[in-house]
């Protein structure tokens, strides 16, 4: 598939990732239907969100959204604020014996009343779609097949789409977390991507002898302004998976949307950047629904 690339100030080029989760849901619209014609019934996804965050409740609408645009079933189950772990954990273990659900996902964060952990380890590895069990994070780490977190499957997935190397390339990662830090170097160092990977994170000292040094530069920190261009050398390849609400008195939501990486600072700079809104962002839910394809193909066997 040919990249389109789009191009801002000059020589700075925006990796935009539209076209590569419509490619992707194409794809999986596709295979949805002939998986259903051969006598299987639709991929199924129950998602489970807990309180009223209006930046969940969003995600969560996107999620029905592509399921339903894709001819999936779709089971949502809304909690209050004040419900306990344990109904959180007896709703999940009705959907783990569910023959007609293929695919789990709990929407975080939870209250804090309720454990991440928990939650995550009570789901069956064979319907964590997430990708974030114990079981599917081992499985990933020594290399067996698994569910991807969808973040990190994203991120692979669009540097395929635009043509960018990674056999032999440096790939410097600035954040830890088990969503995205952890699995995307794992993913990043198996066999037949072959990255040399270094993990950073926002108290590395000396942070810019990491990333000057880099090809690829992946940063999830939570943090608007991470880094700048001064940290990147000429030709390398950002990756901002942030996505940040600051305020903003000129829009009419009384704020705007931006990522770990301060994308105005490289101005005319030989870089490619994935932009924020419009980023990595758009190739989570995707990549969710492909691992709910995955999840009920394999069920079917």
């Amino acid at each position: 598939m040919m990249a389109c690339f789009s191009f801002i100030l000059s020589s700075m080029i925006r990796l935009g990732c539209k076209a590569v989760a419509e490619a992707v849901m194409s794809s999986i619209r596709n295979e949805t239907e002939l998986f259903v014609k051969a006598g299987n019934r639709a991929p199924s996804l129950a998602v489970v969100i807990v309180g009223h965050d209006p930046a969940s409740e969003t995600y969560v609408r996107k999620k029905a959204e592509a399921a339903a645009s894709l001819g999936f079933m779709h089971f949502q189950y809304s909690l209050d604020e004040d419900a306990s772990e344990g109904e959180l954990v007896s709703l999940i273990d009705s959907l783990n014996s569910r023959e007609d659900v293929d695919g789990i996902l709990v929407q975080l964060p939870l209250p804090s009343s309720i454990s991440p952990e928990r939650i995550i380890e009570r789901i069956l590895p064979e319907k964590d779609v997430d990708g974030f069990s114990p079981v599917n994070a081992g499985r990933l780490l020594i290399g067996e097949e698994c569910f991807i977190p969808c973040t990190p499957k994203g991120i692979l997935e669009t540097l395929r789409y635009f043509g960018i190397e990674t056999a032999g390339r440096k790939a410097v990662i600035i954040g830890r977390s088990n969503i995205v830090g952890k699995p995307m170097a794992a993913l990043l160092m198996r066999r037949g991507i072959d990255a040399t990977v270094t993990v950073c994170n926002t108290r590395t000292p000396d942070l810019k002898e990491y990333t000057l040094g880099a090809d690829i530069i992946i940063v999830a920190t939570g943090k608007p302004g991470t880094i700048d261009s001064s940290y990147v050398r000429d030709g390398a390849v950002v990756i901002d998976v942030g996505v940040n609400r600051i305020p903003d008195p000129s829009r009419k939501s009384g704020f705007r949307l931006v990522g770990d990486v301060d994308a105005a600072s490289f101005g005319e700079r030989d870089v490619s950047l994935t932009p924020v809104p419009g980023g990595i962002g758009l190739m989570t839910v995707s990549m969710l629904m492909a691992n709910t394809l995955q999840a009920a193909r394999r069920r079917a066997k």
